[in-house]
């Protein structure tokens, strides 16, 4: 029993070694010469397979991608994965404004249509497709086995927020600008519960994840409150208090409701 959570443990460590050295190599170039590279993002879900491949064969990549096209969870979750995102980062937005902070510029007011195409980049190439197979279908897992949900989605919000730290050194990326590194890994921390939340009430259907991602990171386009002072204040804020909500209704073991929990 013990050599197999010590096997758990070295093969979890290896998955964060790889995502971390893929992605970091290939932001290197954005970082001294402004050249992107699209690969970077797609660290965890490389080391995510290239481990799966080689622990547990075709059979297991292959399941590790049917949960990326898992769409059998109760659709009412579709609620909390398209709108509870919009809402957090709108509202934060608003406080902003109400703040007496003066309102950026937002571009769907003048090209609503604009949405669309931005949702597809983003769940393609704006890190949904290139991380989720890694943080919740593969990490999220494995820190499960071992801890209850809160602790693992505490331990996987730091790494999260970590694996970003290339990002504040880009001139590219303006959002990373107003907010310091700590408030960041803050911010991931709150969110990894949300994700938790969302991943272990679908069945652990990283699609679910992949479509809760892309609102989170779409929540921004649209509602740009991170361009203002205090919208990442507020955000965090509003975070705290969802997720506290949440622990209090789901509880921290498991955050999944057992009276919801499906027994066969």
């Amino acid at each position: 029993m013990t050599k197999q959570i010590n096997y758990q443990n070295r093969d979890l460590w290896l998955f964060f070694v790889i995502a971390f050295t893929w992605s970091w190599l290939f932001w290197m170039p954005e970082i001294l010469w402004g050249s992107r590279l699209y690969l970077a993002p797609f660290g965890p879900t490389i080391a995510a397979f290239l481990l799966t491949i080689i622990n547990e064969g075709r059979n297991g990549a292959k399941e590790l991608l049917k949960r990326g096209l898992n769409f059998k969870f109760r659709k009412i979750w579709l609620v909390p994965i398209f709108l509870l995102m919009p809402a957090i980062v709108g509202f934060s937005l608003l406080l902003a404004i109400l703040s007496g902070e003066p309102a950026p510029q937002i571009a769907v007011l003048s090209s609503p249509w604009i949405v669309i195409p931005a949702f597809f980049y983003i769940l393609f190439l704006g890190g949904p497709l290139g991380e989720e197979f890694g943080w919740r279908g593969y990490a999220l897992d494995r820190l499960q086995n071992n801890y209850n949900a809160l602790i693992s989605s505490v331990i996987l919000g730091i790494v999260w927020g970590l694996w970003h730290l290339p990002m504040f050194f880009m001139k590219s990326q303006d959002i990373y600008h107003n907010i310091p590194i700590w408030g960041f890994i803050l911010g991931t921390i709150f969110l990894s519960i949300l994700y938790t939340w969302i991943y272990n009430n679908t069945g652990r259907s990283i699609l679910a994840i992949l479509l809760f991602h892309t609102m989170s990171n779409l929540s921004h386009f649209i509602f740009p409150a991170m361009a203002t002072t205090l919208g990442g204040l507020y955000s965090v804020i509003l975070n705290v208090v969802v997720v506290i909500i949440i622990l209090i209704i789901w509880g921290p073991k498991k955050m999944v409701r057992e009276q919801h929990v499906k027994t066969t």
